[in-house]
């Protein structure tokens, strides 16, 4: 079984940063793909970005070039850096962690864009 917390979120203003972190509790190189997602109260949990144990990354459209997902495969964390950050990027942004035919989520951090 493999954990996933996150961590980083918070309230920050339009155009500002934030980075998001995930910590697996497992070696990341048993997860096959591990990726991030949002969801809005009354939504469906969206895929926002992936990366695969290769290192390939995947973006949702509506992200591309405002977020980067990144690994640091020592400390088994996956972040997700967002960059000039929109009012509709509030949500709660869950980790998953797919191992084989498995799927782990954590617990979600939510991040609000407000002024």
């Amino acid at each position: 079984q493999v954990q996933v917390v996150e961590s980083g979120g918070g309230l920050v203003q339009p155009g500002g940063s934030l980075k998001l972190s995930c910590a697996a509790s497992s070696n990341i190189f048993s997860i096959l793909v591990m990726g991030w997602y949002r969801q809005a109260p009354g939504k469906q949990r969206e895929l926002v970005a992936a990366i695969t144990r290769e290192g390939s990354a995947h973006y949702a459209d509506s992200v591309k070039g405002r977020f980067t997902i990144s690994t640091d495969n020592a400390k088994n964390t996956v972040y997700l850096q967002i960059d000039s950050v929109k009012p509709e990027d509030t949500d709660v942004y869950y980790c998953n962690a797919e191992v084989g035919t498995l799927s782990y989520w954590g617990q979600g951090t939510r991040v609000t864009v407000s002024s």
